[in-house]
C-alpha cells in the first residue's frame, strides 16, 4: 500500500482573510479556489454535500501536503482546527521571518522535567523546540524543529 498525505481542511469564516494570511504572512503557495453557488456547480466540483462552498489551495513552502481553507467544506467550525505541525530545520530563523512578516509567533519552547519551558531545547535535540500561533480565526499550528529524522522516515 502507497499512501500520501494530501491535504488537510481548516475551517475559516472569511476565506479572503485567510488566504492572504497564509500566503502573504506564511508564504504559502496559491494551488487553487473554486466556488460553487448551485447544487449543479458543487456536483461538477465534486463536492454535492455542501452545494455552497468556497475553498481554496494552499501549500507551505517544501512542503508536499496543502491545505484547504473555505467555508462550506466542512462541517467543523472556524477555528476548531488545533495541533497542526509546521516542521522547520531552523526555528530561530524561522521564527524571525515570520515575526516579520507580522505573524504572532510564541517565543520558542521545549518540555523539560518541569514541562513546558521558555527558550530552545538546551542542546538543540532534533523534534524538541517549538513556537506557536494561530490564523485569525484561532486555527492553532505549532513550529517544530526538526534537524535530523528518525531513521526510517
Amino acid at each position: 500500500m502507497d499512501l500520501k498525505l494530501e491535504v488537510i481542511m481548516i475551517p475559516v469564516s472569511d476565506v479572503d482573510r485567510a488566504r492572504k494570511f497564509y500566503q502573504e504572512a506564511l508564504g504559502f503557495r496559491l494551488e487553487a479556489e473554486f466556488r460553487a453557488a448551485t447544487y449543479e456547480e458543487a456536483i461538477a466540483f465534486r463536492h454535492p454535500g455542501f452545494p455552497s462552498y468556497h475553498v481554496v489551495q494552499l501549500t507551505p513552502p517544501g512542503s508536499g501536503c496543502s491545505i484547504h481553507i473555505g467555508t462550506g467544506i466542512t462541517k467543523a467550525q472556524p477555528g476548531s482546527s488545533q495541533g497542526m505541525y509546521l516542521v522547520t530545520s531552523d526555528l530561530a530563523a524561522t521564527r524571525t521571518e515570520l515575526v516579520a512578516r507580522g505573524v504572532d509567533v510564541s517565543e520558542p519552547f521545549y518540555f523539560g522535567p518541569e514541562g513546558k519551558t521558555p527558550g530552545l531545547e538546551p542542546n538543540r535535540a532534533t523534534y524538541f523546540s517549538y513556537a506557536s500561533f494561530s490564523d485569525p480565526d484561532g486555527n492553532g499550528w505549532l513550529i517544530q524543529e526538526v534537524t535530523e529524522r528518525f531513521p526510517g522516515r
